[in-house]
């Protein structure tokens, strides 16, 4: 492409992108009427009715001849620094745009970088940026890697992740998608530089392109072989970055990127190709694989033309189209084509086009942003675009041009007969003159059942009681009260006063109407009622046959013989100014769908990318669609051992340079885990040394029995261990008026049973939830959560051991026994390690319970700031104990609904506080966003349920709403910088806030505190959080 075509094309997309036209011949002739001025470019497309002039046939082929530039390209969509004019004057609005676009000229002409190019750069130079920034974050911030590096390596042959280095989780989207393709993986890997070019470059393409090749072969390298689970793509982004100069930032619009990456691609392949095949004309590879060539058909006041272009991706439009192929068969026709088959000689003008050759790789860029002139910003279209796994593209093929036309007709013939019977339909399910109209069969039912009604002579507003009237009151001022005084005042009943009298009817019904009447009347109304339902059955069952037949239009066999099946789908959430990119790949050999989102990758289904790709639902939606001919299985074969004939895998793939690059990192890594096993080597030793030197303190306290649970005895009389020493003394006081024997032993084991019983009857008690029983004992949660009978056995004998017991003899007595008792427990009877696990888990939930009902108080006293914290680490506590059992734990549901109002609350608060557009509120609501809401909303993510899913789409619609709104220029950049972040849909549990200090409560003020506050849950709460 010259340098002149690339000049054209950029100015094509500036006009295309700043006036909202996407007619690309309106635009060349645009150009054209304006030989090269740009203001009157603008105005010739911003007039009203421009007027188009009378081109001849020459001038046609002028314009259309475009096709030395082998993309298609709908322009950026990203770089768009929109000029703000708030008055209605047309001229400054002109005069505006020419001088942005003089500029960007300018630069072109003084640096001979393009705009396009500029725009990457801005973007790369800002993702830079942002990785840089991120090593200074603070822990509480949620884009650092974890610390442990076995939480970073890879499991077994799982795929590898991109690490997103600062806004570029579109560089990750379609690097993944075409490394997935193993032929250009092959390609990619296997690349060696022109021999004449490892001295020195000889210009600027070979200085930037070869290197980015390179580091591009080292990052393939390592997503084969790597032993982590995500790699840095940053030293390939530096490359890319390099390659343009400029300070400004924004996210890049990724059919650029991609562009751009593959033009980069095939001119690294080109010199290449140029030196292994000199004197002939040279295949690129890169050529071969992703372009093909369409045939325009064209004609012009009733002169016809043909054309060959080539394509890249292949733009299409989604306003207005249900599903791929309404898109495709739009794109292939422009204005009115009948003249191009007809004997006639028209004056209509259009054109068609036609594949004459279709590449390996079919890339269909879905244009889901679109100008709005009135904003004057793009917008994204979340219209549903539905797509299919497998696509037969025989229909769009020049060899099948008169068939497809025939065909074509056929269906235009068969919508035209749809549309008049849908039209007839209608008159039959909506029947009536007036503003609301109704099936006519349930029209004439109705009147069938008017008719048939008892008869009744009385009005329906006879007999009613209008002494009082329904709202208690007349509208008229009252007489003077000591008129009426003797006088019995009337109470209005509105429940008895209201009521029909008993004779009338609860319908409707005619007054007089005889027998004759009624027989004609009802053998109308009934075969008038059969002739509309047999009438609406034969309509819809000729609408149905019409859509089988359309359907059915291209299913012969011979317009299935070009299938492309789906490979992958790049996926958009957001607006149209930010949001965040992910890919969906099929995994050919494992036969499912892959979800590549940064250094996530889980695989997924054919239901979750409907859900994301398809649009209509949430913000998210595909952008780009990547088919794969079905007939070419090499492009995602494996690789066999000439030699062998295994499957090469993993490091056999790599070339030897390659291979010492990956086990470098590789041995990089494994001293990254050994220097982590030796600090927790060290850490463990510091610990037990610490644990010797207590447990050697403590030696002259410890008594035979191992230490019990603080909530099983203290050292000295606390109200947490009173009531348990009550309860304890009232068992042993029942035991001895109920037993006759009086011996120490025998009244401990009566007093043990009768403490048990009375336990067994709390944990099997149905309890309002304020009342938890598990929190007044230890034996109850054990019970619920069926734990052996020895673990209950020793439990209860360490309570009734209490030191704390009342100091009668009897008590005593009955205390020396049991602890003689532990004492005489051996430890094959009891596992020590099981025992106190049961007493942590116990611990655990205490704990829980107590970060739940701090953060309950904390969200009824709307202190949302200092609640969240707690409600969260409740919510994650509590998760863990109820994956081990169902009475572990609290409801699971009513957390998830308070963390879930918490966290829509703060997002409440920080957008008024953004809107109020003063300081230091917006930066006050940003810091709550930034350092609280962002970093909580992949622990809503990960588990993928519905209402938590809905709350994040509510939060990030809140923000997103704000893009088509004016607003001073510094909040509209805080804005930006802060929505990527908001939309990111990584679902990875990043560095997160420590949990609070949690105060010690005794047991009796905690079943308190703790019934309170869930009381007030069922007078504040709704029903679906309780």
């Amino acid at each position: 492409i010259t340098l002149e075509q690339a000049h054209q094309q950029t100015l094509l997309n500036q006009l295309r992108e700043v006036t909202g036209t996407t007619d690309v011949q309106l635009l060349q002739q645009a150009l054209q009427v304006s030989n090269g001025d740009l203001a009157e470019a603008v105005a010739f497309l911003t007039e009203k009715n421009p007027k188009v002039p009378q081109q001849d046939e020459t001038t046609y082929y002028q314009t259309s001849q475009v096709s030395s530039d082998r993309y298609i390209s709908v322009g950026s969509q990203a770089d768009t620094n929109v000029i703000d004019l708030t008055g209605d004057d047309k001229d400054d609005l002109q005069r505006a745009i020419a001088l942005s676009l003089e500029e960007s000229n300018r630069a072109f002409r003084e640096t001979g970088i393009t705009d396009e190019e500029q725009a990457i750069s801005r973007v790369l130079e800002a993702s830079i940026a942002e990785n840089k920034a991120s090593l200074k974050r603070t822990h509480t911030e949620v884009w650092s890697d974890s610390p442990n590096p076995y939480d970073r390596k890879r499991v077994d042959n799982c795929p590898v992740g991109l690490k997103n280095v600062g806004n570029t989780c579109w560089f990750s989207a379609v690097i993944q998608s075409l490394f997935n393709l193993l032929e250009f993986q092959r390609l990619v890997l296997n690349y060696s530089p022109p021999a004449r070019v490892h001295d020195l470059p000889r210009n600027q393409k070979e200085h930037r392109n070869l290197p980015f090749m390179q580091e591009l072969r080292n990052l393939f390298s390592l997503m084969v072989g790597s032993k982590r689970k995500y790699v840095d793509p940053s030293r390939a982004v530096e490359i890319l970055k390099d390659a343009f100069k400029s300070s400004e930032s924004q996210q890049q619009d990724v059919s650029e990127f991609t562009h751009k990456l593959l033009d980069w691609l095939e001119d690294a392949f080109q010199m290449k190709a140029e030196e292994d095949r000199e004197g002939e004309k040279p295949k690129n590879p890169m050529v071969e694989l992703f372009y093909g060539r369409f045939l325009a058909v064209g004609v012009l006041e009733g002169k016809k033309f043909e054309n060959t272009e080539m394509f890249g991706q292949y733009p299409l439009q989604v306003n207005g189209f249900k599903d791929l192929h309404e898109c495709l068969e739009a794109a292939m026709i422009e204005g009115e084509i009948e003249s191009l088959h007809s004997a006639e000689n028209s004056a209509r003008s259009g054109q068609e086009h036609w594949f004459t050759e279709l590449p390996p790789v079919l890339t269909f860029e879905l244009s889901r942003f679109e100008f709005n002139q009135a904003l004057g910003r793009p917008e994204k279209i979340h219209n549903k675009l539905e797509f299919p796994c497998m696509l037969y593209m025989d229909r769009y093929m020049d060899r099948n041009r008169e068939i497809t036309r025939i065909k074509r007709e056929e269906i235009r013939r068969l919508k035209e007969h749809l549309t008049l019977l849908q039209q007839r339909l209608e008159r039959y399910l909506s029947y009536g003159s007036g503003p609301k109209r109704f099936p006519l069969a349930d029209v004439l039912q109705y009147a069938m059942e008017f008719a048939s009604s008892k008869p009744v002579c009385t009005s329906p507003v006879d007999d009613i009681d209008t002494s009082a009237p329904p709202g208690g009151t007349t509208g008229q001022p009252l007489p003077p009260p000591s008129r009426f005084m003797q006088q019995r005042v009337p109470i209005h009943k509105p429940f008895t006063q209201s009521r029909l009298p008993p004779d009338l009817p609860m319908h409707p019904a005619p007054r007089h109407i005889t027998e004759e009447e009624l027989r004609v009347l009802e053998s109308c109304l009934h075969r008038w009622r059969s002739e509309v339902e047999n009438d609406t059955r034969d309509l819809q069952g000729s609408i149905t046959r019409i859509h089988r037949t359309i359907d059915l239009m291209y299913s012969d066999k011979s317009m299935m013989q070009v299938p492309y099946r789906l490979h992958a789908v790049l996926v958009h959430e957001g607006q149209a100014n930010a949001g965040h990119y992910w890919a969906y790949i099929y995994d050919p050999h494992q036969r499912c769908w892959m979800k590549y989102n940064d250094i996530s990758v889980t695989k997924s289904s054919w239901e979750e990318l409907v859900r994301d790709s398809f649009g209509g639902y949430r913000n998210a939606s595909a952008y780009c669609l990547m088919y794969i001919n079905d007939k070419k299985p090499f492009l995602i074969e494996e690789e066999f051992d000439k030699e062998t004939g295994q499957i090469l895998s993993g490091m056999d793939k790599l070339p030897p340079d390659l291979k010492h690059y990956v086990k470098e990192d590789n041995e990089q890594f494994d001293k990254e885990m050994e220097e982590w096993d030796t600090l927790q080597a060290r850490k463990a030793q510091q610990e037990k040394l610490a644990l010797a030197t207590a447990a050697a303190a403590a030696a002259a306290a410890a008594a035979a029995a191992s230490a019990d649970p603080e909530y099983m005895e203290q050292p000295s009389p606390t109200n947490d261990s009173k009531h348990l020493q009550e309860d304890t003394e009232r068992a042993i006081s029942r035991a001895a008026a109920e037993q006759e024997e009086r011996s120490p032993e025998a009244l401990l084991n009566a007093a043990i049973k009768l403490e048990y019983a009375r336990l067994v009857r709390f944990a099997q008690e149905d309890t309002s939830p304020e009342n938890d029983y598990r929190l007044q004992h230890v034996i109850v949660y054990f019970i619920q959560n069926q734990a052996p009978k020895r673990i209950l056995e020793r439990t209860l004998l360490t309570q009734f051991a209490d030191r704390n017991l009342a100091f009668d003899e009897r008590c005593k007595s009955i205390m020396n026994v049991a602890r003689a008792k532990l004492d005489q427990i051996k430890p094959e009877e009891v596992n020590m390690d099981e025992y106190e696990m049961w007493h942590q888990d116990y611990r655990n939930f205490r704990e829980t319970t107590v970060f739940m009902m701090t953060g309950l108080e904390l969200f009824q006293k709307t202190n949302y700031v200092e609640a969240l914290m707690y409600l969260i680490y409740a919510y994650q506590y509590n998760k863990e104990l109820l994956s081990r059992g169902l009475y572990r734990g609290h409801d699971d549901e009513l957390l998830g609904h308070y963390r879930r109002e918490c966290l829509l609350k703060l997002n409440e608060q920080a957008a008024a506080m953004f809107e109020s557009a003063e300081e230091p509120e917006v930066s006050t609501g940003l810091g709550i966003m930034n350092e609280l809401v962002v970093p909580c909303i992949p622990l809503l993510l990960v588990h993928d349920a519905e209402r938590d899913l809905l709350a994040v789409e509510d939060m990030r619609n809140r923000w997103c709403s704000y893009l088509g709104q004016e607003m001073e220029a510094n909040l509209q950049e805080k804005l930006t910088d802060f929505l990527p972040k908001l939309l990111d849909c990584s679902t990875e549990i990043k560095s997160f806030h420590d949990p609070p200090k949690l105060p010690s409560y005794s047991t009796l003020e905690l079943c308190e505190r703790f019934g309170r506050v869930v009381a007030a849950l069922g007078r504040l709460a709704p029903a679906e959080g309780r």
